[in-house]
């Protein structure tokens, strides 16, 4: 039997609980789960992409999940899929808003290759309101992020936010 193997693409800038759990619970749906980091300069990084792996890479390893690596890539998603051997996309909703977005993914990446399935994946109901730009945004204002990330990934957006600055009177 071959072994069946998934991707889980995003930024991850930065990882929250919501990808933690995405990431736990696909790698239950797989023999080997794929974490893809890529590039996305229109959604305006606060971490270079090897920080953002090195991220991801530490919170798997808390997790314990031997069949989960993670990769890095700059290239249309369904070509890194297929280099990797995957059969398997895995997409997290949080949201109707989510849902006509990655609807519309689907279905374009299917046009692109047939033979890789997309899954989704609906997010915890405790995370559904979790995303990394509302994490990046309430840190930058000066608001506790620590409801939506790990310990260690609160200390590493509040180090990058004292680097750069807050926004706002507070």
């Amino acid at each position: 039997m071959t072994e069946r193997i998934g991707v889980y693409p995003g930024t991850f800038d930065p990882i929250t609980l919501g990808h933690a759990d995405i990431i736990r619970r696909g790698s239950k749906l797989v023999d080997r789960l794929v974490i893809g980091v890529t590039t996305n300069p229109s959604k305006n990084p606060m971490f270079s992409t090897d920080e953002r792996m090195e991220m991801v890479r530490r919170e798997v390893a808390d997790m314990k999940l031997g069949n989960v690596e993670v990769v890095g890539f700059n290239a249309l998603l369904m070509k890194f899929a297929a280099k990797q051997g995957a059969t398997v996309i895995v997409r997290g909703l949080r949201a109707v808003a989510d849902f006509e977005y990655e609807y519309q993914m689907a279905g374009m990446n299917q046009q692109i290759d047939d033979e890789i399935e997309t899954v989704f994946l609906m997010a915890d109901v405790s995370l559904q309101p979790i995303a990394s730009k509302l994490v990046k945004e309430i840190a930058l204002f000066g608001g506790s992020i620590s409801p939506f990330v790990s310990p260690a990934v609160c200390k590493d957006v509040i180090a990058r936010v004292e680097k750069i600055g807050r926004l706002g009177d507070y």
